[in-house]
């Protein structure tokens, strides 16, 4: 039986799922080329990522679930309902963009009605914000998981520790998933950690921990719904490590060649996870050539049409430097 039935998702999903991995890295392409165009400032990559971001958050309920993302969580915050359009808003710093109005450098993720809770430029500052969201359901006895994830070197600050012990010791349905992309800025995995692997640190919270391949979408969705439904049961949390690779540099202002050889890089480019996905597609014959061009013209249709929308959008009035910050006098 094929893999994604055995999961309870059907073809359609499966091709959901596809479609928006595709819309993540080709926005994020956009992005790298207006930088270097001089256009916007400031580009940090989903590249990559884009399996365990989408797989997740297909895992989760958008109608009443909340999600913490983290800088390069493009493929969750499409899946829970921003658009292209609204992400180059973001990226122009255009007063339209709905995250901050241009405030906050791009990657700041928030949405209000799609219960997408805002990030901050300190690493993990989201982490106990989730588990005070999942705190809250438990007091007003709500039904939905607060879900937040952070980079393998967020998870050696302290709110991570604070955050995982408290969710731990007041069993709340909060779902951790850090997204080990192998380097904190510069920093290789094996100089954060001393234990084997990020996960093998749950069991000091009280919690179960999963590492898992985060280039297959599928079986990041298998775990991470399996994490939901422990936390709707009132079982407590879960702490899932996706392994990855970024295929870019940290940042538009960081030049990997410091630290990692191009051997490395092509290696893990050869392991894209948007590749192999679509490779699984066609090989259970629910994705075919002419399908896979369709959906790629569709896509490039919409980072085209975001792309114009925002760079002839307004920037924001001076005069409303302080909207929002402060309280208005009436």
């Amino acid at each position: 039986m094929m893999r994604h039935k055995q999961l309870g998702l059907s073809d359609e999903t499966v091709l959901q799922m596809y479609e928006t991995m595709v819309l993540a890295r080709k926005i994020d392409e956009r992005m790298w080329l207006l930088n270097r165009a001089g256009k916007i400032p400031f580009v940090i990559s989903c590249q990559g990522q884009e399996a365990a971001q989408v797989g997740a958050a297909f895992a989760l309920d958008r109608t009443k679930d909340y999600v913490l993302p983290y800088y390069r969580d493009m493929g969750v915050v499409l899946t829970f309902g921003m658009t292209p359009t609204e992400l180059m808003l973001s990226a122009f710093a255009k007063a339209e963009d709905p995250n901050s109005g241009g405030r906050q450098m791009p990657g700041h993720f928030g949405k209000k009605k799609n219960r997408i809770v805002t990030g901050s430029s300190p690493v993990t500052t989201q982490v106990p914000h989730a588990v005070g969201i999942a705190l809250a359901a438990k007091m007003e006895k709500k039904d939905f998981v607060s879900f937040v994830t952070f980079g393998e070197g967020s998870s050696n600050q302290g709110d991570f520790h604070e955050g995982a012990n408290f969710a731990g010791v007041h069993k709340l349905p909060v779902i951790f998933m850090c997204e080990n992309n192998k380097y904190a800025i510069s920093v290789p995995i094996e100089k954060q950690l001393a234990c084997e692997k990020v996960s093998d640190r749950a069991i000091g919270y009280g919690m179960p921990g999963y590492t898992v391949d985060g280039t297959d979408p599928l079986e990041v969705y298998r775990v991470v719904k399996e994490a939901a439904d422990r936390a709707r049961r009132g079982e407590g949390p879960t702490l899932i490590e996706t392994v990855a690779y970024r295929l870019t540099a940290h940042s538009s202002d960081d030049d990997d060649r410091a630290y990692r050889t191009p051997e490395e890089i092509a290696e893990a480019k050869a392991k894209d996870p948007i590749y192999l996905f679509a490779n699984y597609l066609k090989e259970v014959g629910v994705l075919t050539d002419e399908l896979e061009k369709e959906i790629l013209d569709r896509v490039m249709k919409q980072v085209n049409e975001a792309t114009d929308y925002a760079e002839k959008a307004p920037y924001a009035q001076p005069e409303h430097a302080l909207k929002y910050v402060y309280a208005e006098e009436e």
